[in-house]
C-alpha cells in the first residue's frame, strides 16, 4: 500500500521559506489550465546537468521528483500538492525537475540518486549535495512544511544526523527535519536499513523536551519498524506514552500519516503477542483512526487510508492470507459506503488513480471480493493507466485460486503496459505468474521470457535499476522452473540462440556496468554429459 518522499542556504531560499511559513493548509488548488509548475523533464545525465547549471545561474536549489505515470502515491501528489496555488507559486523559486521513470535511459538516473519507490522527492543544493528527502505520505500540508524545513535550515540532513549522533547541538528546525525526513525512502543514504530502528529510537530519546512533537514521530517511526524484535524493547511506560498520544486527537492529527499508515505495526511491536494488551491497543488506534477518517481536512485518499488501518488492525491476529476474515458488519459496510461514495463523487482522473486503486484494496482485505472485482472493473475505462487495475484484478484472482483468469488479468496488463520500465515490471510479473500458475505450458513461458529480452535490447537502461531487477526476476524464475534440468534446451535458445540474451548483452560496451548484470541474469547451461 505504501508506494512515497525534498530542498539550499542563500538568503533568496529563507526568503522562500518564510513565504512557505505563512502559507495556508487550505489554499485552493490551481485552476484547470492556469498556472502549473514549470516541470523541467530529465531522463539522462546531460539533462541533469542542464538543470544544475540553470540552478548555479539563478542561484536557486534544485527539487527532484522521481515517479511514474501509474504509480497511486504519484498521482496523490499530482492531485493534492502539485496543483496547490501556494506551491506552484513557491516553484518559481527552486529548479523542479521531473524524472519519469518510464522516460527512455531513466533508470540510469534512478541510481545516480539513489532512488528505487515511486514517488520520491529530492531537495538538492547548487552543488549537487542532497539537501533531504521528502516524506510523500503525509498530507500536503505537512510536504509543504518539511520542504520548508529543508529549505530553511541551511544544512543537510547529513550533516544534522551527524551532530545528533554525536550529541553536539542541533537546533528545534533542525531536530523538525530529521523528523520530517523520508527514512522509508532513504535506500541506505544515511542508514542501512537494519540500523534504522534503533537511530529512529536514540534520535527520539535524544529529542530535547522543547521538541516533543519530533521525538513523538521520530518514536512512532522507530515502533512502525521494529515489529520483528528490531529497535525498542516495549514496556508499559511506551504503552502508555502511544495510548496518551492516541487519546489526544490534536497530536495525533500531526502525526496523522505514520498513525495512518503504520497502526497495525506499532501495535504489535508494543504488544508481540495476541491478547489483552495487544486488542486494548489495537482499540485506542482505532479509536483515534476514526477521528481521521472523518476529519475533513485530509484529502480523500488520506482518510480511505484510516479506513485501511482499521481494517488492518481488525485482522492483526488473522493470518496474512485469510481471505475471509472476520470483521464487524459495520466495517464492512463502512468499507463498502466510503468506497462507493469516493467512486461517485471523484471527477480528477490523478485522484481517481490514488485512490479507486486504494479502494478496491481495502474491499479485498475486508473480504469483499467481488465488490473489488466489480470497482476495478468499472474503473478500467477511466484510468489513464488501467494496467495498475487490471494487475490488481489478477491478483485477487490468484489470491482466490483462479488461475486461468488470473494469467488473462496479468496477460492484458502487460499488454496495454506503456513505458519500457513499466513493460518489463509488469511482464515481469506475469511471467512469475506463468511460471508458478502453469509451468507446464513450456511454450508459452519461453516466449514470454524471449520477449522481454527483446524488449530489454530495445532500452538504454535496462539493466539499470527497476528494470535490471525486473529481468533479475525473470531469470530467477527461469532458474527455479527449471530446477530439475527439464527445461535445459529453451534455457540455452533463451541465452545462446539468435536473439537470446547473450546478444543483448553483447551490444552493451564493455565497460558498461549493465553488461555484467545482463550476463548475470541467465547463466550458460552446461551441456549433460
Amino acid at each position: 500500500m505504501r508506494c512515497f518522499k525534498l530542498l539550499d542556504r542563500f538568503a533568496l531560499v529563507a526568503g522562500l521559506a518564510a513565504a512557505l511559513i505563512a502559507a495556508q493548509p487550505a489554499m485552493a488548488a490551481a485552476p484547470a489550465g492556469g498556472p502549473a509548475v514549470a516541470w523541467r523533464n530529465a531522463a539522462a545525465d546531460a539533462d541533469i546537468e542542464i538543470a544544475f547549471a540553470q540552478a548555479r545561474a539563478e542561484n536557486k536549489p534544485l527539487l527532484l521528483y522521481w515517479g511514474a505515470a501509474w504509480c497511486p502515491p504519484c498521482n496523490q501528489l499530482k492531485a493534492t500538492l502539485f496543483n496547490r496555488a501556494d506551491f506552484i507559486e513557491r516553484s518559481k523559486s527552486f529548479v523542479a525537475v521531473n524524472i519519469d521513470g518510464d522516460l527512455p535511459g531513466a533508470q540510469k538516473l534512478g541510481g545516480r540518486f539513489k532512488v528505487r519507490g515511486y514517488p520520491t522527492l529530492i531537495l538538492m543544493g547548487v552543488d549537487g549535495t542532497e539537501i533531504t528527502r521528502l516524506p510523500g505520505e503525509a498530507d500536503a500540508p505537512q510536504v509543504m512544511k518539511a520542504l520548508q524545513l529543508g529549505l530553511s535550515g541551511g544544512r543537510s540532513v547529513k550533516a544534522v544526523l551527524a551532530d545528533a549522533s554525536a550529541g553536539r547541538k542541533v537546533s528545534g528546525p533542525e531536530w523538525r527535519m530529521l523528523a520530517f525526513y523520508g527514512w522509508d525512502i532513504d535506500e541506505a543514504q544515511l542508514v542501512p536499513a537494519a540500523d534504522r530502528p534503533g537511530l529512529l529510537a536514540q534520535l527520539s530519546a535524544a529529542c530535547p523536551a522543547s521538541e516533543r512533537e519530533s521525538a513523538t514521530r521520530l518514536l512512532l517511526k522507530a515502533l512502525a519498524e521494529s515489529d520483528d524484535g528490531k529497535g525498542i524493547r516495549p514496556d508499559a511506560a511506551l504503552r502508555e506514552r502511544v495510548r496518551k498520544l492516541l487519546a489526544d486527537a490534536v497530536a495525533t492529527r500531526a502525526q496523522m500519516d505514520v498513525v495512518t499508515n503504520s497502526a497495525a505495526e506499532i501495535t504489535k511491536a508494543l504488544a508481540p503477542e495476541p491478547g489483552v494488551e495487544r486488542q486494548a491497543l489495537a482499540k485506542a488506534f482505532d479509536l483515534a483512526l476514526q477521528k481521521l477518517e472523518a476529519d475533513a481536512s485530509l484529502s480523500r485518499a488520506d482518510r480511505l487510508g484510516a479506513l485501511i488501518s482499521r481494517v488492518a488492525l481488525a485482522r492483526i491476529d488473522a493470518p496474512k492470507d485469510e481471505r475471509r476474515p472476520k470483521l464487524r458488519a459495520a466495517l464492512k459496510q463502512r468499507v463498502r459506503d466510503q468506497v462507493a461514495r469516493d467512486d461517485r463523487e471523484i471527477s480528477d482522473g490523478y485522484e481517481r488513480q490514488a485512490v479507486i486503486t486504494s479502494g478496491a484494496y481495502a474491499l479485498s482485505q475486508a473480504g469483499l471480493w467481488a465488490e473489488s472485482d466489480a470497482l476495478l472493473k468499472a474503473n478500467l475505462v477511466k484510468s489513464h493507466s488501467p494496467y495498475y487495475l487490471m494487475s490488481q484484478l489478477a491478483g485477487n484472482a490468484r489470491k482466490l485460486g483462479r488461475k486461468d483468469e488470473a494469467l488473462r488479468w496479468y496477460e492484458q496488463a502487460y499488454a496495454s503496459s506503456q513505458g519500457p520500465a513499466t513493460r518489463l515490471q509488469w511482464g515481469a510479473g506475469y511471467f512469475s505468474a506463468l511460471v508458478e500458475l502453469a509451468p507446464g505450458e513450456a511454450t508459452r513461458v519461453e516466449a514470454l521470457a524471449r520477449q522481454l529480452f527483446a524488449e530489454a535490447a530495445k532500452d538504454p537502461a535496462a539493466f539499470h535499476e527497476r528494470s535490471a531487477r525486473s529481468l533479475q526476476r525473470v531469470g530467477s524464475q527461469l532458474g527455479q522452473w527449471n530446477k530439475e534440468g527439464q527445461h535445459d534446451e529453451a534455457l540455452r535458445r533463451l541465452r545462446d540462440g539468435p536473439d537470446g540474451l547473450a546478444s543483448v548483452c553483447g551490444r552493451l560496451e564493455a565497460g558498461d556496468a549493465q553488461r555484467a548484470t545482463c550476463e548475470a541474469v541467465l547463466k550458460p547451461i552446461p551441456k549433460k554429459v
